[in-house]
């Protein structure tokens, strides 16, 4: 256990690019490629103390001390009693995104994704983890309740982008192989893959369950949506000096207000009914310059024939 009382805010980095969600009030962290579960204690509206557990004990007792006293401070943020979801978004109607994926890893929520045939699904490189621990969840809208519309399957297969680079950002895209068929309904739909790549000012839509939160997390258990324009590629560009690839763009307000950081990991952004980016990375999140950044699917259209007919 790790006090934290002395602080009473956290860094000013944010760490929405490689924080994982494991449930409500629940962090994962990575160092040195080994996962470190943060679980904050809450208290009044300060977490007093983070327990840190990992499934290598000897590597949280090898680990820098500086390593961690930063994961202690970082989750020492108040929380915030209006952040439960997409900031300045609104509830889906009900069904109306059929393509939206929720993975689980070893039963808890952990990425988003969209169906695009009945086998395959379209997710972020940073989600990956091992496919016999990830379940994809179609057909949800509200998590609490048992709609009748699931189909919960298992993964069997999941293939990273060979050019993905972990500490860029860059090539942030996966594709996914269920172990059996999506059975498509009117809950159950896939979303066919934008062929060209997204313009500037095009109004597009962002959906998720909002696992990937900054520091004050609460989850929502319905769908959340959010409405965004593109960005531009020099505006984007300015708001992240130096972190653009060519396989990257931004959408979202430069304004602030209102973003899609806290929409899942993975899921989709829809323009005209097509699958055109894939939610990755942002930082200081619905703030002023700071829109979201999404994995240009257009960018890879051969590489997801290839894999999608060769495996």
């Amino acid at each position: 256990m790790f006090p934290v009382t002395n602080y009473y805010q956290a860094s000013t980095y944010d760490l929405s690019t490689w924080r994982r969600s494991m449930g409500r009030n629940q962090v994962l962290f990575y160092a040195d490629n080994w996962p470190i579960k943060a679980l904050p204690f809450v208290n009044n509206s300060l977490f007093d103390s983070v327990q840190l557990t990992t499934d290598n004990p000897r590597k949280l007792i090898m680990m820098p001390l500086w390593v961690l006293m930063f994961l202690a401070v970082a989750a020492a943020a108040p929380l915030d009693d209006d952040d439960d979801k997409i900031v300045g978004g609104y509830e889906c109607t009900p069904h109306s995104q059929p393509w939206q994926v929720l993975f689980t890893y070893n039963g808890g929520n952990w990425c988003g994704g969209s169906l695009i045939s009945p086998r395959w699904i379209i997710s972020a490189a940073h989600c990956y983890q091992p496919p016999k621990t990830l379940v994809a969840l179609l057909g949800e809208h509200d998590l609490k309740k048992k709609e009748g519309t699931e189909q919960h399957i298992q993964v069997e297969a999941a293939y990273k982008h060979f050019g993905y680079k972990d500490k860029a950002h860059d090539h942030d895209i996966m594709l996914v192989k269920l172990a059996k068929p999506a059975q498509y309904n009117q809950y159950v739909q896939p979303i066919p893959v934008a062929r060209s790549c997204p313009t500037d000012g095009a109004k597009c839509l962002v959906s998720g369950f909002g696992n990937v939160l900054g520091y004050n997390a609460r989850y929502p258990d319905q769908l959340q949506c959010l409405d965004v324009p593109i960005v531009s590629d020099s505006s984007c560009k300015a708001s992240y000096p130096r972190m653009i690839s060519e396989n990257m763009f931004c959408a979202g307000f430069l304004e602030g207000g209102k973003g899609s950081c806290k929409g899942d990991s993975g899921g989709p952004l829809i323009c005209s009914g097509e699958l055109y980016g894939v939610v990755s990375w942002g930082r200081y999140c619905a703030r002023k310059n700071s829109p979201g950044v999404y994995a240009k699917v257009c960018n890879y259209l051969d590489w997801i024939k290839n894999i999608t007919e060769n495996n």
